[in-house]
Parts: structure tokens; C-alpha cells; sequence
């Protein structure tokens, strides 16, 4: 019986990063270091190498990037690639016998074992030979390296075996031939593929706000417009923020449209709920009357862009019974058995004024009035979706929509907010969504915690976490009920742990009451009702966590390593409500990110001398690594106090080393080691250290 061969001749498996067996590309950054890795072995003992062919968009190919074993015996290999510019990159790895590496291994062991010359002849001819298959592949400018190496090879009047081969073995030829190898038995993995995204894909400091509820008024009722809320933005950038996300600025429904605290008696007044879209003043392509104009919109987003922040735009495929669509494409809602257009539902609960998409009843429809949806808004400078409830709309439309639009806007990013099953969350990650809402939300105790973090760090080729502290439908019960300590823990532990997190407006006044005992929904939400608020009183009052938010996002931006989430490291305390965990960054990996060129390809990055390829991090902490320890009291109503025990090594440090531990919150100094203790109060319930110096 044949049997089809799925291996070649030099075997190579579990090549990582990949996706779903490389169903869908992983993900990346421009400028963030990548590490490729397989596990690369062949029958008997000549020795092999493996190497890494890299392609970017452009097709154009990297230099040779030569693997490295991970450890002796491992049969593991793995070397760092620097991305390049935004687009779809490629890679294969490459294994081979390397018969000089198998020459050289050979006759050093003879030689070492007292081989005299005469029994070595047949060996040093080979390896004279081997040299000379070698040397078209080595730079010209070092051919004669090899030539000599060859002649002393071939020298009968050299009778010391160990002068016969010592420049066939010398270190300096053998990294030569190392980086230019003669290559027999060549065998290549499938091709693997990654999407490099612009670097706000991962990293960035997100902020909600209502644009109705900045400027508006209760007495008399009146909403804000984008002019009147485009005046809070400089507050917002001044905090540090990067992202401001409008929930839907779109007209709202008449037809039972919602009031205060989702009842369904609404007086004339009553604004409704912004995810209620359409009405006779247009859909999902329109803005809200109340708000302004499209020019108006315009200027907002300049607004914003001229104070270094984006703005993202909410995606929330539904409709009011009043939208355009309801009227024109029936087809595209469930039509129940009495006629009627169903609502939308969650048992138990119930969204009357919403009826949610039929992708089933027009598919080609449906999706090219999306599409052609999106590319209205990113013309006019959007860049971000915030997408509503991806999970209930099919997994292939949001395949088909991303790659749409990454097609010819490669910028362009989606940020999916389902909070839903493991494997619906994941699957939306892998088709396309540049990053994801997390359980974070949910995630208090410390082991759930560290899990949680664990898990994201390993799914971190494909799926990148946004953790927002709270949003318009979610208030957590741990911020209802730990006062202003909680809500100072949940914003360390985000915006430290995560490359990107967010908050919702109000945050920074604690806003906690719930609308009743057990429920997630605020009091007098912001979804049905306009609710400005007193910033600048709640600042003079010093009730404002303003100043607080303001260095987190300082201590973001100055610090590299709190940009990335695979440096995450978790370590241990002796007292359970304590968290400590760590990121380090070495300098030579902030050197590359901050590099990184959107039109680098690496042939430019040959030619130029700009590698491609980064090195391991190294085992010690070097001069300009950027290292970030953190430690948190998760217990908001009282102090704790443990040993935080250091796991050295991952910090770049040896098990006996000291060094000062500046408290970027506080800018008190300690003299930190292995263990040390920490006393940490619910008023100021996190350090925040950078190492300065060791001794």
C-alpha cells in the first residue's frame, strides 16, 4: 500500500507562530520582534541547520536568517524577525544537512582522539572538497578564507593533525560558513503567513464618551453636539488618552424608542438609546440631527487628530423599526409567523426598539451595503470600528468584511466587543479582528487573574486583548461596592497589564450605583438619557481619578515595555490578595520597534544595513532594557501586607543581584532583591517600580 509522504527528508514540525494550522494568518505590529520557532531533526547523527525565508508584502524576500538551537538535544529551533510595514507577510522555514558543520564535528573528535595524519588522509581530503562546494556561496571579499583553509587542508608537509584542520575549524570560518552553509537535503515547511498591523493595533489608552451628554442640558432638555464635545477633547488628550470611541452617532428611532433606565414609556423629550439606529433622518450613514452636521463630525475628528488622538467609530449592525433598510429590505429582518418584524432579545431581556439583521434572507445584499457602510466612514478620516455584538452576526461575514477593507485600507482596525463563548471570541480574533474585549471585566481574584493573563499571553499571536475597566452596559459589581480603592486596582491592573485598555466617561468620578441591587446596568444610564457632568467642579472638589488615570498613561508612554503583552511575566507573593507581575523590554528590541518604517521591505532593510532579523533576549538585564514590576492589593477595604518573591532570572537578573525599585505613582526609592516586603494601604493600593540602577 502507498502512503502519501508528509515529511521530507529533514523533518519539521510544530512550527510556531501559526493559526489553526495556518488557516489564518497570525498577527503582529510594525516593529515588534517576532520569534519563529520549530522543531527540526533528522535519522542518525550529521548534523543539520534550519533557517527562516521571509517575504513581505511586496514579495520581495529577507536575507538568509539562519535558526538557532534553544538547548542541546532540544532538537528546537527559533530566531526574532523585526516586522516591517502593515500588510500580509510570509514565511517558511527551511531545514537541511550541513555537511561541513558534520565534517568539522568529525574530525575534531578524530583528532581529539590522537588520529594520526596518515589515517586522517581520506577525512581531510572530504573536507577539502566540502569547502570547495562551499565557496560560491560565501562573499567574495572572504573566499580566500576558505581557500587557505583548503590548501593547509591539502598541505602534506604539515604532519600535527591539529595545525592540518585548524583553519578548516577556526571560529571565525566556522561563523562564516555558518551564515553562508552549503545546504544538501533541503526541505521546507508550508508557507505561513502574518498580518503586521499599524502599532495602535496593540498598543493605546481608549476613552468612551457620549457626544450628546458633553455641553448637554436637563433644564431644558437639549442635547451636546460634536462642537460642544469637541471641547472636552483636549481634557481627554491632556489624560493621556490615545482613542476616543463615540458609541452610535447615528439618527434613533421613534418606534419604541426606550426612556430613562430602558423603560418603555418615553416622553417627548426623551432622547433614546443610540444603538436604536435609523429613522426618517437616515441610517447607519447619517448622523443624528441633535449632533450636528457631517461637516461637524469632520471637524471633531480633526479635533481630535490635532491633539494626537483617533477616533473610533461604533459598528452596531441593527436597526429601529424606523430605519431605511426596515422600509426598503424587509427581507433583511425575521419575519415572524404573524407578519411581523421580530425585536431583538436576550432573555430576559428584551430590546423593542431594535430589530436585529437576517444575514440568512440576502447575504450578498446585506454585505455590500455594509461594506459600502464602512468605506462612507473611513473616507471621512475613521480609521477604528468599535464593532457591537459581533457574535450574533455570522463568523464568515466579519472574514469576508475585514479582508474587504484591510484589502486597499490596511490601517483600518476593528475592535470586536463580544463578551460571548471561549470559541466564538477566539474565532472572531483569528478571521480578522485586530483586538477583542476581554473577560477582564469579570476577573477579580488573584488566581483567575494570573490564569486569565497566562491565557492571553499564549494566544497573543492572534488575538489581542482591549481591557476597559467598565463600559455603558457593564458595571461591575467589585466597582458598585469597593469604593475609590477599586476603581485605582482595576485601573493599574489594566492599563499595566494590557498594551491597550479603556475606560468609560465617568470613571474618573467613581460612578458606581447600579440601577438595582444585583444588576450590572447604571443608575440613570447614559444609553437613554443625556447625562452631562461637573469635570471641572469634581477636579477643584479633588474627588476626580483624573490625576490618577493621567500618570498611569505617563508612565504607558514612557515606558516600552508596557507596550507589548508576550513579555508579561507572573511572580509570587505569600499573601493571596497581592498580585505581582513584570515586563521587561531590552534595549535593543525598543530600538527596532521604534525604527520600524512603514515602507521598510526587507530587501530595503538589506541594502540599507537595517537588519531584519533581532536577537534573543538576553539572559541579563543590559543598559537601556526598560523593566516594569508591578504589585497590587486587589482587596480595596483593607491594607495587606506580604513577601514578594522575584523569579530573577526572567527580570534579566541573577538570584543574588539588588537593585533600586522606583515607585513611578509615589517617587519612593527601595533597595529591592529576590524577596522583599510590601505593605501596600486601599489609598494608594499598587507600586508601580522601574529599576534604576543595581549597585
Amino acid at each position: 500500500m502507498m502512503i502519501g509522504r508528509s515529511v521530507g527528508r529533514v523533518v519539521i514540525s510544530d512550527v510556531r507562530p501559526v493559526v489553526s494550522c495556518g488557516q489564518w494568518p497570525s498577527r503582529a505590529v510594525e516593529g515588534e520582534t517576532l520569534t519563529v520557532s520549530a522543531t527540526v531533526f533528522r535519522e542518525g547523527h550529521d548534523l543539520i541547520g534550519a533557517n527562516v525565508v521571509f517575504s513581505g508584502p511586496d514579495g520581495q524576500g529577507a536575507p538568509f536568517t539562519r535558526m538557532i538551537m534553544t538547548g542541546a538535544g532540544t532538537d528546537r529551533y527559533e530566531t526574532d524577525l523585526v516586522m516591517g510595514r502593515e500588510g500580509l507577510w510570509g514565511y517558511r522555514v527551511e531545514a537541511w544537512a550541513d555537511p561541513v558543520a558534520t565534517w568539522r564535528h568529525g574530525i575534531e573528535l578524530k583528532v581529539g582522539a590522537g588520529q594520526s595524519v596518515d589515517e586522517l588522509a581520506v577525512d581531510f581530503e572530504d573536507g577539502a572538497r566540502l569547502l570547495l562546494r562551499a565557496l560560491p556561496g560565501v562573499p567574495e571579499s572572504r573566499r580566500a578564507e576558505v581557500a587557505r583553509a583548503v590548501a593547509a587542508l591539502r598541505d602534506d608537509s604539515r604532519t600535527d593533525p591539529h595545525e592540518r584542520i585548524a583553519l578548516a575549524c577556526a571560529r571565525e570560518l566556522a561563523v562564516l560558513l555558518d551564515a553562508h552553509p552549503l545546504r544538501e537535503l533541503v526541505t521546507r515547511s508550508p508557507l505561513y503567513r502574518v498580518w503586521v498591523d499599524r502599532k495602535r493595533a496593540l498598543y493605546g489608552s481608549w476613552y468612551e464618551l457620549f457626544p450628546r451628554s458633553e455641553g448637554a442640558s436637563l433644564d431644558p432638555p437639549r442635547s451636546g453636539t460634536f462642537l460642544t464635545a469637541a471641547e472636552r477633547l483636549p481634557a481627554v488628550a491632556a489624560m493621556g488618552f490615545d482613542v476616543v470611541y463615540l458609541p452610535p452617532i447615528h439618527p434613533i428611532g421613534e418606534v419604541n424608542r426606550k426612556g430613562p433606565n430602558n423603560t418603555l414609556v418615553t416622553g417627548p423629550d426623551d432622547p433614546g438609546s443610540p444603538w436604536a439606529i435609523g429613522s426618517v433622518h437616515g441610517g447607519h450613514d447619517a448622523v443624528h440631527p441633535d449632533l450636528g452636521t457631517l461637516d461637524d463630525f469632520d471637524l471633531f475628528v480633526a479635533r481630535a487628530r490635532s491633539l494626537g488622538m483617533e477616533v473610533a467609530l461604533d459598528l452596531a449592525l441593527q436597526c429601529a423599526p424606523d430605519h431605511p433598510w426596515a422600509k426598503h429590505h424587509p427581507e433583511w429582518f425575521v419575519v415572524r409567523s404573524d407578519g411581523s418584524i421580530a425585536y431583538a432579545e436576550n432573555p430576559p431581556k428584551k430590546y423593542q426598539d431594535i430589530y436585529p439583521l437576517n444575514f440568512d434572507a440576502d447575504p450578498i445584499g446585506i454585505y455590500h451595503e455594509i461594506l459600502r457602510v464602512v468605506r462612507f466612514w473611513t473616507a471621512r478620516g475613521v480609521r477604528i470600528f468599535r464593532v457591537d455584538n459581533p457574535h450574533t452576526k455570522p463568523v464568515e461575514f466579519w472574514e469576508w468584511l475585514i479582508g474587504q477593507v484591510k484589502a486597499t485600507e490596511p490601517d483600518v482596525l476593528f475592535l470586536a466587543e463580544a463578551f460571548t463563548r471561549p470559541a466564538m471570541m477566539h474565532s472572531l480574533a483569528r478571521v480578522g479582528f485586530t483586538q477583542s474585549y476581554t473577560y477582564f471585566t469579570w476577573r477579580n481574584e488573584r488566581p483567575e487573574l494570573e490564569e486569565y493573563a497566562r491565557e492571553l499571553v499564549d494566544s497573543a499571536h492572534y488575538m489581542r486583548p482591549n481591557f476597559f475597566v467598565n463600559t455603558p452596559d457593564i458595571l461591575p459589581e467589585y466597582l458598585q461596592r469597593g469604593g475609590p480603592a477599586a476603581f485605582r486596582i482595576r485601573a493599574v491592573l489594566a492599563a499595566m497589564l494590557s498594551p491597550t485598555w479603556g475606560v468609560y466617561a465617568g470613571y474618573e468620578l467613581y460612578e458606581n450605583d447600579p440601577v438595582r441591587a444585583g444588576s450590572e446596568e447604571y443608575l440613570d444610564s447614559e444609553k437613554y438619557q443625556y447625562r452631562p457632568r461637573d469635570w471641572a467642579g469634581a477636579e477643584r472638589a479633588g474627588r476626580s481619578l483624573a490625576p490618577y488615570l493621567t500618570r498611569l498613561n505617563q508612565i504607558r508612554r514612557a515606558h516600552p515595555a508596557l507596550h507589548w503583552l508576550h513579555n508579561l511575566r507572573i511572580h509570587q507573593s505569600d499573601a493571596p490578595e497581592i498580585m505581582v507581575f513584570s515586563k521587561r523590554l531590552t534595549a535593543a528590541a525598543s530600538a527596532a520597534a521604534d525604527a520600524a518604517d512603514p515602507t521598510l521591505t526587507p530587501a530595503v532593510a538589506a541594502a540599507s544595513g537595517r537588519a531584519t532579523a533581532a536577537t534573543s533576549i538576553p539572559d541579563h538585564l543590559g543598559p537601556g532594557d526598560d523593566l516594569v514590576i508591578v504589585v497590587v492589593n486587589l482587596d480595596p477595604h483593607t491594607a495587606r501586607e506580604t513577601t514578594v518573591r522575584l523569579d530573577m532570572p526572567s527580570l534579566g537578573l541573577d538570584w543574588g543581584d539588588a537593585f533600586e525599585a522606583h515607585d513611578e505613582i509615589t517617587g519612593a526609592t527601595y533597595q529591592w532583591g529576590r524577596d522583599n516586603y510590601v505593605r501596600l494601604e486601599p489609598s494608594e493600593p499598587a507600586h508601580v517600580l522601574t529599576v534604576r540602577r543595581l549597585p
